[in-house]
C-alpha cells in the first residue's frame, strides 16, 4: 500500500473518550472509531488486523475439521424462549418487533441456531461427529459498554459447535477445540492463562476461559505456580487453612457507635481489628430477603451463593437501602444477626471466628463479643471471593493473583440444549438419544485489545508480525531525490512479489511525522530508505527493539526470506 493515495490518518491526542491504553492507541492510530458508546468503525487498518486474527482461527477451525457457515444476526425470538434462555438473558438481549408485530433479537450466542442446522443431518448415531464455525457479529445490550473494544455492545466473534452421540465423543471434539485455540493463540503472540470458569447462561458440564493477562483485564484469575491451578475467581473454592480460634467465649455487649455506617468508619473512629469484625449483607433472591455473614474484609461471591440457592446469578441483588431498613429496623450500615427474622447464610471461615463484632440492628449499635450461640443461621457454605492471603484449594500453597481479558471460552454443554430443543438421534438399538454439545468461543476484537494491552509502549502499539497490518514500512525520506524515490519503490516492489504485505510511506511529510506514525501504528519491521542509498545501504530497524542497524541494499532479500520463514 502507497499511503500517499490511501485512507489514513493518524492522531496525536490522546482521545478523551478512551480509558484503556488499547482503546486509546488504536483510535489515535487510524484503526477504529466511535460511533457510539459500545460501537466502533473498523477503518482499512484496524480491519486488516481483524482480518489477520480471522485467518489465523479459519486456518487451525479448518485443520481440526470444522466446517464454516454463517448465521443471521435477525433471530426469532421464540427460539430463546424454547430454549430457556429468553429470560436468562433479560435486558442484555436487543430486541424488535417487524411490521407485522412478530418478536425478533439480536442474537447474543447462537447455540439454539446451530442446533437446528444440525437437525438437518443428525438421525443417527452414524451421522456424528461434526463440527461447525461461524465468524460473525454478536449484538448484546451492556448496562455499561467500557474499556474500547473489550466491553462493547457489537462484537466480531469466532463461535463453533460439536455434535457427538456421547460423552466421549465430546471429550474428544472438546480436546481437538482445545488444542486449536492454543495453537490459535499461541500463533497470534498472546500472553493468556487457561482458567476453570461458572458455565453462566451458558449451562453444561464444564466451562474453561483463555485469559489474556493484562493490568486492565475485568477478570480475576487466580493461579499456583505450585500445583499449576488456575481459575477465575467468581468459582475458586475457598480453602480455610486455620482451626475455630482458642479464645473463651466473652459475653456480647451492645455499643453505642454513632456517626459511623461502614467499616472504614469503625476501624478508624474506634480502632476496630478487621480481623474481628463480621458484615451482614442483605440480598434479594426472587423477592425473599437473606442476610449474608461475612468477615468485613471478604467480598460476597454471587455465583457461590446462588450455587447454594439453587437459583441463578440473575435472581440475586443486593437490597435497596427501603428492605434493608424494613429487615433490621435500623439505617443501612447496622445490619446484624442478632434478632433478626429473615433466613441468615452465614461463611464458613465466619464459623471459625470468636468474640467477634456484628451491627445490631438498631441505628449508631454494634455488638461486640458476638459467638455463634447468639443467633441462629438457616445455612452454612462457602459463599466468599478467594483472597490473597488463602492457600491454593489443590495444593495448598501461596497463591498468585493477576487480571485478564477473556479472549476465548470452550463449553462441554452435554445435553442441555438438545434436550430442550429435541435434538436426538437412533442409536445402535434404535433408541432415541439426546445428542452431546459443545460450544467454543472466541472474541475477534477482544484479542486485538489484548495483544495491544500487552504489547505497546510510549511511542505506540507494537504488533506481533503474525497480525500486524503490514509486516514491513518502507519509510522515504525525501521524494525529491530520484535515487531514494527509485530505491523505495524497488524494494516495495520485491515485498509485494514475494505476497509479503508492504507499506510505502511516500507521503510529503517530514522524517520525524513518518516515524511517528510507523511506531504508533506497530509495523514490525521498518526500512529506511534515505542520503545513506548513494552508499548502497538502507537502514532497518525492528519496532520491539531488537534489531537496528544499516544494512546493504542487496541484502533484502534476506530479509524477505526471514520473514517467510517465521
Amino acid at each position: 500500500m502507497r499511503l500517499s493515495n490511501s485512507y489514513f490518518f493518524t492522531k496525536r491526542e490522546d482521545s478523551k473518550e478512551e480509558e484503556t491504553v488499547s482503546g486509546n492507541l488504536l483510535v489515535r492510530s487510524g484503526m477504529i472509531k466511535k460511533a457510539g458508546s459500545g460501537i466502533y468503525y473498523f477503518l482499512p487498518l484496524g480491519l486488516k488486523v481483524i482480518r489477520n486474527i480471522e485467518q489465523i482461527v479459519r486456518e487451525e477451525m479448518n485443520n481440526i475439521g470444522s466446517e464454516e457457515l454463517v448465521m443471521p444476526s435477525l433471530l426469532p425470538e421464540d427460539v430463546y424462549v424454547n430454549s430457556g434462555r429468553r429470560d436468562v438473558f433479560g435486558n442484555d438481549m436487543f430486541s424488535l418487533k417487524d411490521r407485522n408485530e412478530r418478536s425478533y433479537v439480536l442474537g447474543p450466542t447462537h447455540e439454539e441456531m446451530f442446533l437446528e442446522v444440525a437437525k438437518e443431518v443428525i438421525k443417527s448415531y452414524k451421522d456424528m461427529p461434526i463440527s461447525l464455525y461461524q465468524i460473525a457479529n454478536k449484538y448484546r445490550d451492556e448496562p455499561r459498554p467500557r474499556f474500547g473494544l473489550i466491553r462493547v455492545r457489537e462484537f466480531i466473534m469466532k463461535d463453533a459447535y460439536t455434535f457427538d452421540k456421547d460423552l466421549e465423543g465430546l471429550d474428544k471434539s472438546y480436546q481437538l477445540m482445545f488444542d486449536a485455540y492454543k495453537k490459535i493463540f499461541d500463533r497470534i503472540g498472546v500472553n493468556y492463562r487457561i482458567v476453570r470458569a461458572s458455565t453462566g447462561a451458558m449451562g453444561g458440564l464444564l466451562s474453561e476461559e483463555f485469559q489474556a493477562v493484562t493490568e486492565i483485564g475485568e477478570d480475576t484469575l487466580v493461579l499456583c505456580d505450585k500445583c499449576k491451578y488456575s481459575s477465575n475467581i467468581e468459582i475458586s473454592e475457598v480453602k480455610l487453612n486455620k482451626k475455630a480460634e482458642e479464645e473463651e467465649l466473652k459475653t456480647k455487649e451492645l455499643i453505642h457507635t454513632p456517626n459511623v455506617g461502614t467499616i472504614d468508619d469503625l476501624v478508624s473512629n474506634y480502632h476496630f481489628d478487621t480481623d474481628k469484625m463480621v458484615k451482614t449483607l442483605i440480598v434479594n433472591v426472587k423477592g425473599k430477603l437473606y442476610a449474608c455473614m461475612i468477615k468485613s474484609n471478604r467480598e460476597l461471591n454471587i455465583l457461590k451463593l446462588s450455587k447454594l440457592l439453587d437459583c441463578t446469578e440473575n435472581d440475586i441483588e443486593l437490597a435497596t437501602e427501603e428492605e434493608v431498613e424494613k429487615a433490621t429496623h435500623a439505617k443501612v450500615g447496622f445490619a446484624g444477626p442478632i434478632g433478626l427474622d429473615i433466613p441468615i447464610i452465614i461463611d464458613q471461615e465466619v464459623t471459625l471466628m470468636k468474640n467477634f463484632l456484628t451491627g445490631a440492628n438498631k441505628t449508631d449499635y454494634h455488638y461486640v463479643n458476638v459467638n455463634l450461640e447468639d443467633f441462629k443461621y438457616s445455612l452454612e457454605g462457602d459463599i466468599r471471593n478467594i483472597a490473597e492471603d488463602d492457600i491454593c484449594p489443590v495444593c495448598g500453597a501461596k497463591l498468585e493473583f493477576k487480571r485478564g481479558i477473556e479472549v476465548g471460552n470452550t463449553f462441554k454443554l452435554g445435553d442441555k440444549y438438545s434436550k430442550s430443543l429435541g435434538l436426538s438421534y437412533s442409536d445402535a438399538d434404535n433408541n432415541l438419544v439426546p445428542v452431546q454439545m459443545g460450544s467454543y468461543g472466541i472474541g475477534i476484537a477482544r484479542v486485538l485489545a489484548a495483544v495491544v494491552e500487552q504489547n505497546h509502549d510510549e511511542s505506540g502499539m507494537i504488533l506481533p508480525l503474525s497480525i500486524a497490518p503490514y509486516k514491513v514500512a518502507i519509510v522515504l525520506i525525501s521524494n525529491n531525490d530520484q535515487d531514494q524515490v527509485k530505491v523505495a519503490n524497488e524494494i516495495y516492489q520485491q515485498f509485494k512479489d514475494e505476497f509479503i504485505e508492504v507499506l510505502l510511506d511516500d507521503r510529503d511529510e517530514r522524517p520525524g511525522v513518518k516515524f511517528k506514525d510507523m511506531d504508533l501504528i506497530g509495523i514490525p519491521i521498518r526500512i529506511t530508505v534515505g542520503k545513506k542509498v548513494a552508499d548502497g545501504k538502507v537502514e532497518l530497524k525492528y519496532r520491539d527493539g531488537s534489531r537496528a542497524e544499516d544494512i546493504n541494499i542487496a541484502d533484502i532479500k534476506d530479509i524477505i526470506r526471514g520473514i517467510k520463514g517465521l
